[in-house]
């Protein structure tokens, strides 16, 4: 089973490259962020606490996180692979999803970081807020998120690479020459 990890800031192209990913090598993509939304748009009892959360900058807690994506995980269970979009975003989180994967009988594959630099996130994530206007790339929430990332989240990646599943990718250039950096790094496990 493939399992990959992509990880980057907010507007780092996880999830352009994603489907992409999912297109060639038959993966299910799990994605915090559309879940999260998912349960935002049918109104949930855990959309309405998540949306206040995202509405207030906030990341929304590990058990609900984790809860979710089990869930979701659950419902994938003929799979080939997975791709984790948005999670894990703390030790304790990538903690989890190695014990629920273990449970399930396999274990991350690897871990890409698209490194995408600040003004690029920026220029990026107007251009989305254009075509989309989702209420978490608004400015003040995306400095959050933003900040977050490069202060919190971004102390996940020693986690993976202490285990020698990590792999640095440039994130910037053209969408297609990313990919294939990325096929490059799958196809070598």
């Amino acid at each position: 089973m493939l399992n990959l990890v992509i990880f980057g800031p907010p507007g780092a192209g996880k999830g352009t490259q994603s489907q992409k990913l999912i297109d060639k090598y038959q993966l299910v993509h799990i994605s915090t962020g559309d879940l999260f939304r998912a349960h935002i748009q049918e109104q949930t009892g855990l959309g309405k606490k998540v949306s206040q959360l995202i509405a207030d900058g906030q990341l929304v807690p590990d058990a609900i996180t984790i809860a979710m994506l089990e869930e979701e995980a659950d419902k994938n269970k003929d799979a080939r692979g997975f791709i984790f979009d948005g999670f894990p975003r703390t030790v304790p989180q990538a903690e989890a999803l190695d014990a629920f994967l273990k449970s399930k009988g396999t274990a991350i594959t690897g871990v890409i970081a698209l490194d995408v630099d600040q003004e690029e996130l920026s220029r990026r994530i107007a251009e989305r807020k254009k075509l989309t206007n989702r209420v978490d790339d608004d400015a003040d929430k995306l400095k959050k998120r933003i900040d977050e990332y490069f202060n919190k989240t971004i102390h996940v990646l020693p986690y993976y690479e202490a285990q020698g599943k990590l792999t640095r990718v440039n994130g910037i250039g053209d969408i297609d020459q990313i990919f294939a950096e990325l096929t490059a790094v799958i196809d070598s496990y």
